[in-house]
């Protein structure tokens, strides 16, 4: 046994690799004509913890080193200012006396700039570049489900409103389902039983609206938007549209035609056009598209009743036979 451990030892100490293997891979210098120096550092790098999967190749050249990332953990106090409690954003600031940090919004509030954090009278505060770098290549996940994106840690509060996958809560009665977008059309579609319609960007759609929401959904992206029917009185019917999403913030934005033309033969005195009313709005978002109430929208298409046609011929139901086009104005 205990020759086996000595030869476990000596199979993994480098020199014993280096005596055995005349090619073993090692430091090289070499002068270049222009007289910098060119290091290549050949073979695994092991971040602490070891193993293959933390292996990275490091190479340096005239200067030049390739990127390489590190997951760590840190601590928050660390990129936090001590001031304001907020996150560190460059620039940050050192004073020059017991090195205390603060943030560039801190420092400008300082009566002249000087540090308080001193006990025998106070420092003068200037850039600290180095700790700006910390900062800024300090990158976190997105808490959201979904979201795969890293976004330096000062920005993380910025991001998560609005995040595409950001939260949506369903706000049917008794009902506390929280999920992003997709998720909660999904369930609004499965447990609320709201119909469901595949839309083109740039397309018109006809659209027979009859219940008091449907739900749309962009065939190239797979977001939802729900369209709201209510009563405006007992002679028309109010249509909205909103994105299912937490925040209008976000891109994709959208415009959207609704518009419905009066169901009579074309007046032959008027050139053969048909009566039409028609509205073009910017569309909103609502992170509880549930809770929307058409007549509560910024803008909606009124609809008489004269527009309306009956269901399967039964003229006490009544649908809207709407017109709509959905358009992607920025990605």
């Amino acid at each position: 046994m205990q020759g086996a451990g000595a030869e476990g030892r000596n199979r993994g100490s480098p020199s014993t690799m280096e005596e055995a293997d005349g090619s073993a891979k090692k430091a090289r210098l070499e002068e270049l004509p222009n007289g910098h120096v060119k290091q290549e550092e050949i073979g695994e790098y092991h971040a602490a913890g070891g193993g293959d999967d933390g292996g990275a190749i490091v190479a340096a050249e005239a200067g030049h080193v390739s990127r390489v990332e590190l997951a760590v953990k840190i601590d928050m106090s660390v990129l936090h200012c001590p001031l304001c409690a907020l996150p560190f954003k460059p620039p940050v600031f050192q004073c020059n006396k017991g090195g205390h940090l603060a943030c560039g919004g801190c420092v400008a509030l300082l009566p002249g700039g000087q540090c308080r954090a001193c006990e025998d009278g106070g420092g003068f505060f200037a850039p600290c570049p180095a700790l700006d770098a910390v900062v800024s290549s300090t990158k976190v996940a997105c808490p959201h489900a979904g979201c795969q994106t890293y976004v330096p840690y000062h920005e993380a509060a910025d991001h998560r409103s609005p995040c595409p996958h950001a939260p949506c809560a369903c706000a049917e009665p008794g009902c506390g389902f929280v999920g992003p977008p997709h998720a909660l059309a999904g369930h609004l579609a499965d447990l609320h039983s709201v119909p469901v319609r595949t839309v083109q960007y740039g397309r018109v759609s006809q659209v027979p609206v009859s219940g008091p929401r449907q739900l749309l959904v962009g065939e190239e992206d797979g977001r939802a938007f729900l369209l709201t029917v209510g009563a405006l009185g007992a002679a028309a019917a109010a249509v909205s549209v909103v994105c299912v999403r937490a925040s209008a913030t976000t891109q994709p934005r959208f415009s959207c035609k609704m518009w419905v033309n009066l169901p009579q033969p074309a007046d032959a005195a008027n050139g053969g056009r048909a009566d039409m009313i028609l509205v073009d709005i910017q569309v909103r978002s609502s992170a509880t598209p549930g809770a929307v109430i058409a007549l509560d929208e910024p803008t909606f298409l009124a609809v008489p009743r004269t527009y309306m046609v009956p269901v399967d011929g039964d003229a006490a139901s009544m649908e809207v036979p709407l017109n709509i086009r959905i358009d992607k104005i920025s990605r």
